[in-house]
């Protein structure tokens, strides 16, 4: 291609060639010209190249000009003895490919803006293919949908060498579009299972026995000499967690392809598959190795974004019960989903009250997730149907804990024992014990992982009075509230679970001197009252 000299030659140049090839078949060649500025190494000269090609290839689409149906190889067609025009449409829709397979390798291009117009065109191509379909229907109402072109922008997203966070983020727009995000789901599921089986070293778990479901990947403890990169599955968590589907079918209704009419026979067109498709999408993406950080992240959503959309919430057990015996933050973000499972499922856990048990250590006080943990500790000792014996060693472990917990957290657990309390009445006798053990006999065993067995029903909260000689003002009146008789409703916890140690600090500077009564008259000034004997006789000038 013959370059124009100075600034916009490269646009000006394939302009005409653009022009040449909409206006007559034959400078059909000039195609050529166009998509080798694709692999040109200046920047600039490729943005003008694949806007040629947009606007080339989408007008060829809207003409029909593009053979339709199962292509042959390009080859057999220039051997053939069709006729001109087929032969024409059959060598244009091979460009047409390598045009798109272009496209696909500029989403890996080191400019950002390269990559979003090359998204932006290959988004364009499958919405005119779409509503210019490329293939023969097989019966009348047949569904179509450029399901190969469209599943290699999702592969180009889900790259496996590079972070592609900023071109998901432009890709979110597209989701907003009920066949776009149905299709999404699709791909991405033959995508993380492609790479995944590509590379026989990943951690496989096989269905749970007697369970039927998959098991949580993450808690693999075999080791193995490699596995998917992180790059991979944090493009690959971006993207699915992206996904957010409607409440109801009535809100399915904006399709990116048009349609004249929207068939009920259609999947895209029903909730049920869209959340079957949801539910594939994210079984296949947890049941291999996940690294800690990814499931972190989707244990965080796991209650609100992806559990309520599943069709069947439950295959999600083996995931959130193994998750949940890993111990540490794992854990405590685990209980959100299992609170969910227990509640609304009918989820039976035997030892979860153990284990629950168990997560009370003294870093509890400091981890990242700790109102979301005593939020849901407080729903799940809420029941007037727990055992004493229960209720008595969590209140008598977050007493010894809170030995060593720091005023912002001790604001919240004083709170939460003594509503422990209210409850649970049989359990009043902590406090109110006259002829106990001297404190060096405490019977409490904080080392006994089984809480029936802590002893604590025949034990005494004397930790809540060793902290009213607390040095915070606030601690010691929250610890005092034990020496009255507790009122019947209970603290209110929300607005002390997120209290952080600089709000405190905080609260306190705002605290104005408080009035108390003095022996003596204050002075005023440097001189004292007006009225006194010093300030009458001097004054400062």
């Amino acid at each position: 291609m013959e370059r124009d000299p100075g600034p916009g030659g490269a646009r000006r140049a394939l302009g005409r060639l653009l022009e040449a090839v909409l206006a007559s078949r034959g400078e059909a060649n000039a195609v050529f010209d166009i998509l080798a500025v694709l692999q040109s190494e200046d920047q600039e000269e490729i943005q003008e190249a694949v806007r040629a090609c947009s606007r080339l290839f989408g007008a060829l689409l809207e003409r029909g000009e593009l053979f339709v149906g199962q292509l042959p190889p390009e080859e057999t067609v220039m051997a053939g003895s069709q006729g001109a025009t087929r032969k024409y449409k059959m060598w244009m829709r091979h460009r047409y490919h390598s045009c798109c397979n272009c496209l696909g390798e500029l989403l890996a291009h080191p400019s950002f803006q390269v990559k979003e117009l090359a998204l932006g065109t290959l988004m364009k191509f499958v919405q005119l293919e779409g509503a210019h379909p490329l293939e023969k229907p097989k019966w009348e109402g047949n569904y179509l949908f450029p399901r190969p072109l469209f599943k290699m922008v999702v592969e180009g997203l889900l790259s496996l060498e590079e972070d592609r966070s900023l071109l998901l983020s432009q890709f979110r727009e597209y989701l907003e579009h009920d066949d776009i995000r149905y299709h999404t789901m699709q791909a991405a599921s033959d995508v993380v299972a492609r790479v995944a089986n590509g590379h026989p070293e990943v951690s496989w778990l096989g269905p749970v026995s007697g369970g039927g479901q998959w098991a949580c990947g993450v808690l693999v403890l075999r080791q193995r000499l490699w596995q998917v990169p992180l790059i991979f599955c944090n493009n690959a968590f971006m993207l699915l967690s992206a996904v957010s589907l409607p409440r109801q079918e009535s809100d399915i209704s904006s399709f990116y392809v048009r349609r004249t009419e929207l068939l009920d026979k259609w999947k895209v067109t029903h909730l049920k598959e869209h959340r079957r498709a949801f539910q594939l999408m994210w079984l296949g993406f947890l049941k291999h190795k996940l690294p800690l950080s990814i499931c972190k992240k989707v244990l965080v959503i796991m209650h609100d974004s992806i559990l309520p959309h599943l069709a069947q919430p439950s295959l999600m057990i083996d995931f959130l019960t193994r998750a949940y015996d890993i111990g540490g933050a794992i854990s405590l973000l685990a209980l959100n989903g299992l609170f969910i499972l227990i509640h609304k499922h009918n989820l039976e856990y035997p030892d979860f009250y153990r284990k629950l048990y168990g997560l009370l250590d003294p870093s509890v006080f400091h981890v990242k997730y700790r109102a979301r943990f005593f939020h849901l500790a407080d729903l799940f000792l809420s029941s007037s149907h727990l055992p004493a014996y229960l209720v008595a060693a969590f209140a008598k472990r977050l007493s010894r804990l809170a030995l060593t917990a720091p005023p912002e957290a001790l604001l919240m657990v004083l709170p939460f024992i003594c509503n422990l309390l209210r409850r649970h009445p049989a359990c009043r006798v902590l406090v109110h014990r006259p002829g106990g053990p001297e404190l060096d006999a405490d019977p409490y065993d904080p080392g006994e992982e089984d809480p029936a067995k802590s002893r604590a029903l025949e034990s005494s909260l004397w930790e809540l009075q060793a902290l009213q000689r607390h040095y915070h003002p606030e601690v010691s009146k929250a610890a005092s509230v034990i020496n009255q008789v507790l009122s019947v409703p209970e603290v209110s916890l929300a607005p002390l679970l997120e209290l952080t140690a600089f709000e405190v600090f905080e609260r306190d500077l705002k605290k104005g001197p408080e009035s108390v009564p003095l022996e003596f008259i204050p002075a005023r000034g440097l001189l004292g009252r007006r009225d006194d004997l010093c300030a009458q006789h001097f004054t400062l000038s």
